[in-house]
């Protein structure tokens, strides 16, 4: 999550410990509600159990889990902007921050593909997924921190709103072969078009599906974008405005962006799989609020105990989000076998015979997913506690 990235703007901070001077503990958290998010809509006990809240929408419109990826990008937008400030006001530090930009956003995108056939790599030059929720994560990362050194706070609103326009009228004016300019159905959109030209080559398939890829080559630019807002709340949130304007500032500039998401969508619709610039506008502004939120309960406030797990999880965020994806994946493994000699995964065995035997369907795949969540927290908790803040 392709819906980069992955590090924390700050150290993570332990429940009995205030926060120092200057950090922004509301940005650990949220990232850290938002990791749980991506861990919760990912490992359902089982798809076809899940409450419609929790599944993505089909093609057109939104649940609340297609608000995750995109705010993990926004996420990543304000941290550049708290990260590379700092790195840019310091001469030591600003030599080596290209070479650390390029670097993270390799191992990210690394990280990402390696993941993705985790642990069947037999076949992998034949089928393996070149995009993906890291892969975009790093791609994000890698180009905003780009447009950040390049330009200032202006230049940067005016790259977002290049892409966002410009988006909308490519995907909406340029003509696909075997279909008609505009057409945004599934497998008809100009975006799914590149990425079956670019990705698949006879047998070889390098796709999420055989039509397109939610996390493709065209729809990163929007992605982009979503990762620019986040850029310019960090320059707000850095401003040196009184903390209870800052926060108004965010609450009602997210408000202005829900808006008009919603009235962009009634001509070029909401839609993750093609990220459209609707849902940039719609999503992001969700997560401006979603932020000030945050800010004003943990920052203004002072309520920090009960924030804990999820600054554990903002502060490892790269860590939980890989353990969670490959623990899933070992868990599905065919190891175990039932008195039939039949052969069962531990996660057959857990879901079916403990969790779906004991709840309704809804509540079973949501138990499991919460249990997941939990397992993980752990994990990431010891890693705090030890002082352990896994970056890439």
């Amino acid at each position: 999550m392709s819906s980069g990235h992955p590090t924390t703007a700050e150290e993570g901070i332990r429940p009995e410990i205030p926060a120092s001077p200057g950090r922004l503990a509301s940005l650990d958290v949220f990232r850290g509600l938002t990791v749980a998010g991506m861990i919760l809509v990912n490992n359902a006990g089982s798809a076809g159990d899940l409450y419609p809240t929790l599944r993505h929408a089909q093609w057109d419109g939104w649940t609340p889990t297609d608000l995750v990826f995109p705010f993990f990008l926004f996420i990543v937008g304000v941290s550049i902007t708290f990260a590379l400030s700092k790195r840019m006001d310091d001469p030591e530090a600003r030599r080596g921050v290209l070479a650390r930009i390029f670097r993270r956003s390799l191992i990210i995108f690394g990280l990402g593909i390696a993941l993705g056939k985790f642990p069947y790599y037999q076949d992998f030059f034949h089928s393996a997924r070149i995009p993906g929720v890291l892969q975009r994560i790093a791609l994000c990362y890698l180009a905003t921190s780009l447009i950040f050194l390049r330009t200032r706070a202006r230049g940067q609103a005016i790259t977002l709103g290049v892409l966002l326009v410009g988006y909308w009228l490519v995907m909406t004016q340029v003509p696909v072969p075997g279909s008609r300019a505009g057409d945004l159905r599934r497998g008809h959109d100009l975006a799914s078009y590149v990425d079956r030209a670019v990705f698949i080559h006879g047998e070889h398939k390098h796709l999420y599906k055989d039509d397109y890829d939610p996390e493709g080559l065209l729809s990163t630019l929007p992605a982009i974008a979503t990762t620019l807002l986040g850029v310019l709340a960090g320059h707000w949130l850095r401003s040196g405005r009184p903390p209870f304007e800052v926060d108004a500032g965010l609450f009602v500039a997210g408000t202005i962006s829900v808006v008009l998401g919603w009235a962009w969508g009634g001509i070029f619709p909401i839609n993750k799989a093609l990220w459209t610039s609707s849902y940039v506008l719609l999503s992001g502004g969700l997560a401006m609020i979603g932020l000030a939120l945050c800010y004003w309960a943990v920052d203004l406030q002072g309520y920090r105990r009960w924030a804990y797990p999820f600054r554990a999880f903002g502060a490892n965020a790269i860590a939980a989000y890989t353990l969670a994806s490959a623990g899933a994946r070992l868990l599905n493994l065919p190891l175990l076998t039932r008195p039939d000699a039949r052969p069962i995964s531990v996660h057959q065995l857990l879901y079916d015979d403990y969790f779906h035997a004991a709840l309704s369907d809804g509540n079973a795949a949501l138990a499991y997913a919460a249990t997941l969540v939990l397992a993980c927290f752990l994990i990431v908790a010891v890693l705090d506690l030890m002082g352990l803040h896994i970056r890439a």
